[in-house]
């Protein structure tokens, strides 16, 4: 509890830190200056009441959340630009008379935020091909995840992304957690699963819990209840797998694992020896984990590749690795191996409730299984 209230209480210090450090360097503008009458105090105040209303209206079209990620970043771009700044005048021994630093990292902002709005909301489809020694032949695995609807991607848009996993023909689509937010809507969540339902594959859809499909608030906030979604899920052919394997076609098996914030919960789950131990090792093992934290064991029990998200790519350039660093993330991104088991995290095909990505970019997973 102290540690959350540091928390929040230092953001809280730092965002009124930012919003002053704005509205000290923006009146250095010669038009507020000029607007002003050249009185300092007028200058600020009146550059002060703009931050307000920007934070204001951002927070209106968006949320708070995504507000404050504007206004930090370019209180970030800002403190950089008058670095730079402050040296090359030094270095010159001669001010500008146009402050071209505030310029620079009001463009810089829009430019580097504009690239992460359109890095969310377009889709790339993301390929890996893998060999196997394992008799399997051959498998087209589509995986989606972090899709959080209604935040950055409603149900029409996803409907559209399904349509164009369809045309690809895969064996299996599998959702890795996160298909829903704490917030989605019930018509979201409905529109979502139809969407699911229209997935033409060969042996199926399966889908694994992530942290937020379970919600942090209660059923009567977002209107609809987790067993709703599980009605939805199956009602449209969706199989969940909680703590289960499938087998398919006698050549590869589906293994899908609760969530680890079960775990965090009070609940429980299966260790990753558990539930592969029963399990033909001759066949090609597959495990859906939302969380990429389970690394060492689930590698150890004989996997031979796990599918995770929850990551989004680390979100942002300047904090992307920090999940890594702290211990919470195995992978932030991409593909790994580790002693013969391939380990694949995407980015997710939409966001949480940030409506930019620039450390990533939003996808879909297409992994190609051959055997040598």
């Amino acid at each position: 509890m102290i540690l959350w209230v540091a928390i929040i209480g230092g953001m809280i210090l730092l965002v009124i830190g930012g919003i002053l450090y704005l509205s000290f360097r923006s009146a250095h503008f010669g038009f507020v200056r000029k607007l002003s009458g050249d009185r300092k105090w007028l200058s600020r105040l009146i550059c002060l009441v703009f931050y307000l209303a920007l934070t204001a209206l951002l927070w209106a079209v968006w949320n708070l959340m995504n507000a404050l990620v504007c206004l930090m970043h370019l209180v970030l771009f800002w403190v950089v630009c008058d670095i730079v700044s402050l040296i090359i005048t030094r270095i010159r021994k001669k001010k500008n008379g146009f402050y071209w630093a505030g310029a620079a990292a009001v463009i810089l902002c829009i430019l580097y935020l504009t690239y992460g709005w359109f890095s969310l909301h377009h889709v790339w489809q993301q390929t890996y091909t893998l060999e196997t020694d394992k008799s399997v032949g051959g498998i087209r695995i589509v995986q989606i995840a972090d899709s959080h609807l209604g935040t950055a991607l409603d149900a029409d848009e996803f409907a559209t992304y399904m349509e164009e996993i369809n045309a690809l023909s895969p064996d299996v689509v599998v959702i890795t957690g996160d298909f829903v937010d704490d917030d989605t809507s019930g018509e979201e969540m409905k529109g979502g699963c139809e969407a699911l339902g229209r997935l033409q594959t060969k042996y199926g859809v399966f889908y694994v819990f992530g942290n937020h499909d379970r919600g942090y608030s209660s059923d009567a906030s977002r209107g609809w209840s987790g067993q709703e979604l599980r009605e939805n899920l199956t009602a449209n052919h969706v199989i969940i797998l909680e703590d289960e394997e499938v087998l398919i076609d006698d050549r590869f098996y589906i293994v899908g694992r609760k969530d680890r914030s079960e775990e965090q919960r009070g609940h429980g789950r299966l260790s990753a020896d558990q539930l592969l131990k029963e399990l033909d090792p001759s066949h090609y093992i597959v495990i859906l984990d939302h969380q990429p934290y389970d690394f060492d064991s689930e590698a150890a029990a004989g996997a031979d590749l796990v599918l995770c998200g929850h990551t989004h790519g680390g979100q942002f350039i300047p904090i992307r690795h920090v999940g890594e660093w702290i211990g919470e993330n195995a992978l932030r991104y991409g593909l790994e191996e580790r002693n013969g088991t391939v380990f694949i995290v995407t980015s997710g095909i939409s966001n949480w409730a940030f409506q930019f990505k620039t450390g990533c970019h939003s996808e879909y997973v297409v992994i190609e299984i051959e055997q040598k």
